[in-house]
Protein backbone atom coordinates (compact mmCIF):
# COMPACT_ATOMS: atom_id res chain seq x y z
CA UNK A 1 0.00 0.00 0.00
CA UNK A 2 1.37 3.76 -0.73
CA UNK A 3 0.71 5.81 1.88
CA UNK A 4 1.68 9.81 1.93
CA UNK A 5 5.53 10.55 4.00
CA UNK A 6 4.78 11.20 7.64
CA UNK A 7 8.34 12.18 8.88
CA UNK A 8 7.24 11.77 12.45
CA UNK A 9 7.03 7.82 11.41
CA UNK A 10 9.39 5.45 11.81
CA UNK A 11 11.33 6.48 8.49
CA UNK A 12 13.11 2.74 8.00
CA UNK A 13 9.74 0.90 8.26
CA UNK A 14 9.53 -1.19 4.57
CA UNK A 15 6.99 0.56 2.38
CA UNK A 16 6.21 3.12 -0.27
CA UNK A 17 5.89 6.27 0.55
CA UNK A 18 4.85 9.59 -1.36
CA UNK A 19 6.99 12.19 -1.00
CA UNK A 20 5.37 14.81 -3.99
CA UNK A 21 3.57 13.89 -6.85
CA UNK A 22 5.50 11.11 -8.70
CA UNK A 23 7.87 10.45 -6.02
CA UNK A 24 8.25 8.12 -3.86
CA UNK A 25 10.81 7.05 -1.07
CA UNK A 26 11.62 3.22 -0.55
CA UNK A 27 13.60 2.52 2.56
CA UNK A 28 15.73 -0.56 1.82
CA UNK A 29 17.26 -2.36 4.65
CA UNK A 30 21.34 -2.14 5.54
CA UNK A 31 23.43 -4.97 7.51
CA UNK A 32 24.42 -3.19 10.23
CA UNK A 33 23.20 -1.36 13.61
CA UNK A 34 24.40 2.17 13.26
CA UNK A 35 22.67 2.62 9.80
CA UNK A 36 19.16 0.78 9.64
CA UNK A 37 18.20 1.56 5.77
CA UNK A 38 18.88 3.55 2.81
CA UNK A 39 16.00 5.49 0.90
CA UNK A 40 16.22 5.23 -2.85
CA UNK A 41 13.27 7.46 -4.62
CA UNK A 42 11.54 6.21 -7.15
CA UNK A 43 10.09 8.89 -9.95
CA UNK A 44 7.83 8.32 -12.87
CA UNK A 45 9.73 8.17 -16.13
CA UNK A 46 6.76 7.09 -18.83
CA UNK A 47 6.08 4.01 -18.48
CA UNK A 48 9.04 3.21 -15.91
CA UNK A 49 10.71 4.28 -13.54
CA UNK A 50 13.95 6.39 -12.30
CA UNK A 51 15.41 5.58 -9.61
CA UNK A 52 17.46 7.92 -7.26
CA UNK A 53 20.19 5.62 -5.66
CA UNK A 54 19.92 1.75 -5.67
CA UNK A 55 20.60 0.25 -2.44
CA UNK A 56 23.39 -2.55 -1.34
CA UNK A 57 23.25 -5.07 -3.24
CA UNK A 58 21.61 -8.21 -1.03
CA UNK A 59 19.24 -10.24 -1.39
CA UNK A 60 16.92 -8.70 1.41
CA UNK A 61 17.26 -5.28 -0.25
CA UNK A 62 16.60 -6.93 -3.83
CA UNK A 63 13.44 -8.20 -2.29
CA UNK A 64 12.57 -5.40 -0.48
CA UNK A 65 12.94 -3.50 -3.63
CA UNK A 66 11.08 -5.81 -5.74
CA UNK A 67 7.93 -6.14 -3.03
CA UNK A 68 8.25 -2.16 -3.17
CA UNK A 69 8.25 -1.44 -6.70
CA UNK A 70 5.20 -3.98 -7.07
CA UNK A 71 3.09 -1.66 -5.15
CA UNK A 72 3.73 0.87 -7.98
CA UNK A 73 2.70 -1.53 -10.16
CA UNK A 74 6.33 -2.40 -11.50
CA UNK A 75 8.60 -4.60 -11.71
CA UNK A 76 13.12 -4.56 -11.59
CA UNK A 77 13.09 -4.71 -15.27
CA UNK A 78 10.71 -1.33 -15.55
CA UNK A 79 13.63 0.24 -13.51
CA UNK A 80 15.01 2.22 -17.00
CA UNK A 81 18.02 4.37 -15.21
CA UNK A 82 19.86 4.70 -11.73
CA UNK A 83 20.94 8.16 -10.94
CA UNK A 84 23.17 7.39 -7.68
CA UNK A 85 24.75 10.47 -5.40
CA UNK A 86 27.93 8.12 -5.28
CA UNK A 87 29.75 5.32 -5.00
CA UNK A 88 29.72 3.53 -1.54
CA UNK A 89 28.27 0.46 -1.53
CA UNK A 90 24.76 0.86 -0.01
CA UNK A 91 23.85 2.91 -2.68
CA UNK A 92 25.57 1.80 -5.99
CA UNK A 93 26.06 -2.18 -5.75
CA UNK A 94 22.15 -2.88 -6.28
CA UNK A 95 22.54 -0.87 -9.38
CA UNK A 96 24.98 -2.98 -10.70
CA UNK A 97 23.64 -6.29 -9.79
CA UNK A 98 20.37 -5.42 -11.41
CA UNK A 99 21.98 -3.73 -14.79
CA UNK A 100 23.50 -7.33 -15.41
CA UNK A 101 20.42 -8.88 -15.34
CA UNK A 102 18.35 -6.56 -17.02
CA UNK A 103 20.47 -3.84 -18.63
CA UNK A 104 19.25 -1.45 -16.65
CA UNK A 105 21.62 2.22 -17.26
CA UNK A 106 23.51 3.50 -14.45
CA UNK A 107 24.73 6.85 -14.21
CA UNK A 108 27.17 8.66 -11.22
CA UNK A 109 28.78 11.12 -10.98
CA UNK A 110 32.13 11.78 -12.64
CA UNK A 111 34.38 12.91 -9.68
CA UNK A 112 34.18 8.69 -8.82
CA UNK A 113 36.21 7.82 -11.28
CA UNK A 114 39.38 7.55 -9.16
CA UNK A 115 37.83 5.55 -6.37
CA UNK A 116 36.29 3.24 -9.22
CA UNK A 117 39.83 2.71 -10.52
CA UNK A 118 41.12 1.94 -7.15
CA UNK A 119 38.16 -0.64 -6.16
CA UNK A 120 38.83 -2.20 -10.25
CA UNK A 121 42.79 -3.43 -8.51
CA UNK A 122 42.77 -6.51 -6.42
CA UNK A 123 41.98 -6.29 -2.92
CA UNK A 124 45.48 -6.50 -1.64
CA UNK A 125 46.58 -3.66 -3.93
CA UNK A 126 43.94 -1.48 -2.45
CA UNK A 127 46.04 1.12 -0.02
CA UNK A 128 45.53 4.23 -0.51
CA UNK A 129 42.76 4.21 3.03
CA UNK A 130 45.33 1.82 5.04
CA UNK A 131 48.16 4.40 3.74
CA UNK A 132 45.71 7.28 4.80
CA UNK A 133 45.24 5.67 8.11
CA UNK A 134 48.85 4.77 8.77
CA UNK A 135 49.13 8.16 8.42
CA UNK A 136 46.99 9.85 10.55
CA UNK A 137 48.93 6.96 13.70
CA UNK A 138 46.08 4.56 13.44
CA UNK A 139 48.56 1.81 13.37
CA UNK A 140 46.55 -0.94 16.04
CA UNK A 141 43.70 0.19 13.52
CA UNK A 142 45.57 -0.95 10.22
CA UNK A 143 46.63 -4.14 11.51
CA UNK A 144 43.00 -5.21 12.50
CA UNK A 145 41.89 -4.16 9.09
CA UNK A 146 44.61 -6.29 7.34
CA UNK A 147 44.05 -9.52 9.56
CA UNK A 148 40.39 -9.36 8.63
CA UNK A 149 40.82 -8.68 5.13
CA UNK A 150 38.67 -11.21 3.64
CA UNK A 151 40.29 -12.89 0.38
CA UNK A 152 39.52 -11.77 -3.11
CA UNK A 153 36.04 -12.73 -4.32
CA UNK A 154 33.55 -11.23 -7.18
CA UNK A 155 33.62 -7.46 -7.63
CA UNK A 156 30.48 -5.74 -6.86
CA UNK A 157 32.02 -2.73 -8.07
CA UNK A 158 32.18 -2.10 -12.16
CA UNK A 159 31.93 1.48 -13.96
CA UNK A 160 28.80 2.93 -14.93
CA UNK A 161 27.80 3.50 -18.19
CA UNK A 162 27.60 7.02 -18.02
CA UNK A 163 29.22 9.95 -16.04
CA UNK A 164 27.08 12.78 -14.27
CA UNK A 165 28.88 16.23 -15.03
CA UNK A 166 28.57 19.14 -12.72
CA UNK A 167 25.27 21.13 -13.84
CA UNK A 168 24.10 18.73 -15.91
CA UNK A 169 20.37 18.17 -16.69
CA UNK A 170 18.52 15.11 -16.53
CA UNK A 171 14.99 15.02 -18.51
CA UNK A 172 12.87 12.21 -16.45
CA UNK A 173 9.78 11.63 -18.29
CA UNK A 174 10.27 13.07 -21.43
CA UNK A 175 7.52 14.26 -23.06
CA UNK A 176 5.08 13.65 -20.45
CA UNK A 177 2.66 16.12 -19.08
CA UNK A 178 4.58 15.11 -15.82
CA UNK A 179 8.27 15.73 -16.86
CA UNK A 180 10.55 16.82 -14.54
CA UNK A 181 14.20 18.31 -14.90
CA UNK A 182 16.61 17.28 -12.44
CA UNK A 183 19.93 19.37 -12.20
CA UNK A 184 23.34 17.63 -10.42
CA UNK A 185 25.36 19.34 -8.64
CA UNK A 186 28.67 18.08 -7.54
CA UNK A 187 29.38 17.81 -3.94
CA UNK A 188 32.60 16.41 -3.09
CA UNK A 189 32.99 15.88 1.11
CA UNK A 190 31.50 13.24 2.03
CA UNK A 191 33.18 11.29 -1.44
CA UNK A 192 35.13 13.35 -3.76
CA UNK A 193 32.29 12.32 -6.25
CA UNK A 194 29.17 12.98 -4.56
CA UNK A 195 26.48 15.11 -6.57
CA UNK A 196 22.92 15.64 -5.39
CA UNK A 197 19.58 15.99 -7.89
CA UNK A 198 17.63 19.39 -7.51
CA UNK A 199 14.14 19.70 -8.80
CA UNK A 200 13.99 23.26 -9.11
CA UNK A 201 10.01 23.51 -10.12
CA UNK A 202 8.55 20.62 -7.76
CA UNK A 203 11.26 22.46 -4.80
CA UNK A 204 12.65 19.42 -4.01
CA UNK A 205 16.74 18.16 -3.44
CA UNK A 206 17.75 14.47 -3.63
CA UNK A 207 20.69 14.66 -1.17
CA UNK A 208 22.05 11.71 -1.12
CA UNK A 209 24.70 11.64 2.09
CA UNK A 210 25.16 15.27 1.54
CA UNK A 211 22.31 16.76 3.44
CA UNK A 212 21.19 13.93 6.23
CA UNK A 213 18.50 15.01 8.75
CA UNK A 214 19.63 13.72 12.23
CA UNK A 215 23.30 12.78 11.43
CA UNK A 216 26.38 14.55 9.90
CA UNK A 217 28.13 12.08 7.26
CA UNK A 218 31.44 10.70 7.37
CA UNK A 219 34.20 12.47 5.46
CA UNK A 220 37.37 10.65 3.62
CA UNK A 221 35.82 7.32 4.24
CA UNK A 222 36.49 6.27 0.09
CA UNK A 223 39.22 4.06 -1.73
CA UNK A 224 41.23 6.95 -2.96
CA UNK A 225 40.73 10.31 -0.70
CA UNK A 226 41.36 13.73 -1.54
CA UNK A 227 43.78 15.45 1.02
CA UNK A 228 40.83 17.77 2.70
CA UNK A 229 37.58 16.36 2.33
CA UNK A 230 36.33 18.88 5.00
CA UNK A 231 37.05 21.67 2.87
CA UNK A 232 35.20 19.73 0.15
CA UNK A 233 32.56 19.30 2.53
CA UNK A 234 32.14 23.00 3.69
CA UNK A 235 32.52 24.67 0.40
CA UNK A 236 29.71 21.69 -1.08
CA UNK A 237 27.32 22.89 1.83
CA UNK A 238 28.28 26.64 1.08
CA UNK A 239 26.86 26.40 -2.40
CA UNK A 240 23.63 24.54 -1.75
CA UNK A 241 23.23 27.20 1.14
CA UNK A 242 22.93 29.95 -1.81
CA UNK A 243 20.54 27.52 -4.09
CA UNK A 244 16.84 28.76 -3.68
CA UNK A 245 15.40 26.68 -0.62
CA UNK A 246 13.76 23.24 -0.84
CA UNK A 247 12.14 20.30 0.72
CA UNK A 248 15.26 17.70 1.91
CA UNK A 249 14.91 14.05 0.72
CA UNK A 250 17.47 12.92 2.38
CA UNK A 251 19.47 9.09 1.59
CA UNK A 252 19.12 8.32 5.70
CA UNK A 253 16.54 9.56 7.95
CA UNK A 254 13.12 10.66 7.30
CA UNK A 255 12.17 13.56 5.09
CA UNK A 256 10.29 16.89 6.60
CA UNK A 257 13.46 19.15 6.84
CA UNK A 258 14.49 22.50 4.78
CA UNK A 259 17.81 21.93 3.21
CA UNK A 260 18.60 25.54 4.07
CA UNK A 261 18.00 25.00 7.71
CA UNK A 262 19.59 21.41 8.04
CA UNK A 263 22.89 23.30 6.04
CA UNK A 264 22.86 25.63 8.87
CA UNK A 265 23.13 23.15 11.45
CA UNK A 266 25.72 21.40 9.92
CA UNK A 267 28.20 23.91 9.50
CA UNK A 268 27.52 24.78 13.00
CA UNK A 269 28.68 21.59 13.89
CA UNK A 270 31.50 21.33 12.47
CA UNK A 271 32.41 24.78 13.37
CA UNK A 272 32.11 23.03 17.14
CA UNK A 273 34.35 20.19 15.91
CA UNK A 274 36.97 22.54 14.61
CA UNK A 275 37.11 24.08 17.81
CA UNK A 276 37.84 21.01 20.17
CA UNK A 277 39.72 19.23 17.52
CA UNK A 278 42.25 22.69 18.04
CA UNK A 279 41.92 22.44 21.84
CA UNK A 280 42.83 18.73 21.93
CA UNK A 281 45.91 19.55 19.68
CA UNK A 282 46.56 22.63 22.38
CA UNK A 283 46.82 19.97 25.24
CA UNK A 284 49.43 17.91 23.42
CA UNK A 285 47.73 15.37 21.31
CA UNK A 286 49.54 15.45 18.02
CA UNK A 287 48.50 12.75 15.71
CA UNK A 288 44.23 12.53 14.16
CA UNK A 289 44.46 9.41 15.73
CA UNK A 290 45.58 10.90 19.47
CA UNK A 291 43.05 13.82 18.98
CA UNK A 292 40.15 11.48 18.03
CA UNK A 293 40.87 9.37 21.19
CA UNK A 294 39.88 12.42 23.18
CA UNK A 295 36.62 13.44 21.07
CA UNK A 296 33.35 12.32 21.85
CA UNK A 297 31.41 10.28 18.82
CA UNK A 298 27.75 10.30 17.40
CA UNK A 299 24.85 11.73 18.89
CA UNK A 300 25.03 9.83 21.64
CA UNK A 301 28.68 11.51 22.31
CA UNK A 302 30.44 7.85 22.70
CA UNK A 303 33.76 7.72 23.76
CA UNK A 304 36.24 6.60 21.07
CA UNK A 305 37.47 3.75 22.93
CA UNK A 306 33.10 2.11 22.86
CA UNK A 307 33.97 2.70 19.47
CA UNK A 308 33.71 -0.27 17.21
CA UNK A 309 36.56 -0.76 14.71
CA UNK A 310 34.66 0.67 11.60
CA UNK A 311 33.69 3.58 13.93
CA UNK A 312 37.07 3.78 15.04
CA UNK A 313 38.56 4.12 11.76
CA UNK A 314 35.71 6.45 10.38
CA UNK A 315 36.21 8.55 13.81
CA UNK A 316 40.36 8.83 12.92
CA UNK A 317 39.60 9.64 9.13
CA UNK A 318 37.30 12.26 10.11
CA UNK A 319 39.98 14.12 12.76
CA UNK A 320 42.16 14.11 9.82
CA UNK A 321 39.78 16.05 8.03
CA UNK A 322 39.22 18.47 10.57
CA UNK A 323 43.01 18.94 11.48
CA UNK A 324 43.58 19.34 7.34
CA UNK A 325 41.68 22.26 7.84
CA UNK A 326 43.12 23.77 11.06
CA UNK A 327 46.46 23.41 9.03
CA UNK A 328 45.07 25.66 5.98
CA UNK A 329 43.63 28.11 8.32
CA UNK A 330 47.29 28.35 10.21
CA UNK A 331 45.57 27.64 12.94
CA UNK A 332 47.81 24.36 13.53
CA UNK A 333 51.39 23.74 12.15
CA UNK A 334 51.46 20.44 9.85
CA UNK A 335 54.61 17.97 9.43
CA UNK A 336 55.12 14.97 8.53
CA UNK A 337 57.70 12.47 10.47
CA UNK A 338 58.49 8.84 9.35
CA UNK A 339 55.68 8.56 7.42
CA UNK A 340 53.18 10.18 10.47
CA UNK A 341 51.67 13.17 10.59
CA UNK A 342 52.16 15.59 12.92
CA UNK A 343 50.03 18.96 14.24
CA UNK A 344 51.20 21.79 17.15
CA UNK A 345 50.69 24.92 17.81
Amino acid sequence: MIVDDDPAGDWTAPGVYRCAPGVYRIPLPLPNDGLRAVNVYALADGAGLTLVDAGWALAQSREALAKALAELGAGLGDVRRFLVTHVHRDHYTQAVVLRREFGTRVALGRGEQPGLEELALPRRERRRQLDQLRRAGAGAIVRQLERMAPPDGPNEYEFPDEWIDDGARIVVGAGEPDQRVLEAVATPGHTRGHVVFADPAAELLFSGDHVLPRITPSLGLEPAPRQSPLTDFLTSLELVRSRPDAALLPAHGPTGMRVHQRVDELITHHAKRLDATLAAVQDGRSTAFEVAEVLLWTRRDTPFAELDLFNRMLATIETSAHLEVLAERELVTAEDRDGIRHYTT
